[in-house]
């Protein structure tokens, strides 16, 4: 799957993605919009790409970079 694909899917199909084929790779507090506060999450790896998940599972951010310093990997 390629991350263009993964954008084109629903939320219900994009989690199912992360829970199957995801690798959890630590937490992450994302830059709100607006300089509000940080929203909580965790980044996955998934096949060749990076997907940011909130905490509420409301927010599925996909990136084609890691926003994980190489030394917060797990």
């Amino acid at each position: 799957m390629t991350i263009d694909n993964f954008k084109v899917l629903t939320p219900e199909e994009k989690l199912k993605e992360l829970k199957y084929s995801g690798e959890l790779l630590g937490s992450y507090d994302r830059n709100s919009e607006n300089n509000g506060p940080k929203v909580p999450g965790d980044i996955f790896a998934l096949y060749d790409f990076w997907v940011y998940l909130s905490d509420d599972e409301e927010t599925i951010i996909p990136s084609r970079r890691n926003p994980l310093p190489a030394s917060e990997e797990v």
